[in-house]
């Protein structure tokens, strides 16, 4: 007689259909989740990703173009990495290819 620890009592098992969903339908709400998120964040994303490398490697001389940083100018030079942009008469900066946001419609820079 042990009269300070009790007697432990086993319980009968529990039905089957109590225990709960088996674990494909527990991977339903995750996969479904993961879908959502590569329909409208990433493919998205990517696909503006292949719109802007495309437009950067068609840059030519004479273009018309908008710098992420708000310049506006015509591209004087093209290099492998860099182009010139004059954004006044006689007054030129060098940018980075992949800092071209836009390449505008001709005649864009008389309207300003």
């Amino acid at each position: 007689m042990n009269f300070f620890i009790n007697d432990a009592l086993a319980e009968a098992p529990a039905a089957a259909a109590v225990a709960g969903p088996n674990g494909l339908a527990g991977l339903i709400f995750p996969i479904g989740l993961i879908l959502v998120l590569y329909f409208f964040m990433i493919r998205p994303q990517v696909k503006r990703q292949k719109a802007h490398r495309a437009l950067v490697e068609s840059l030519k001389k004479g273009d018309e173009v908008q710098t992420t940083g708000g310049l506006m100018g015509k591209i004087t030079q093209v290099g492998e990495n860099f182009v010139k942009v004059e954004v006044a008469d006689g007054m030129e900066v060098t940018v980075r290819r992949a800092a071209v946001e836009a390449v505008m419609p001709k005649g864009t820079l008389k309207e300003l």
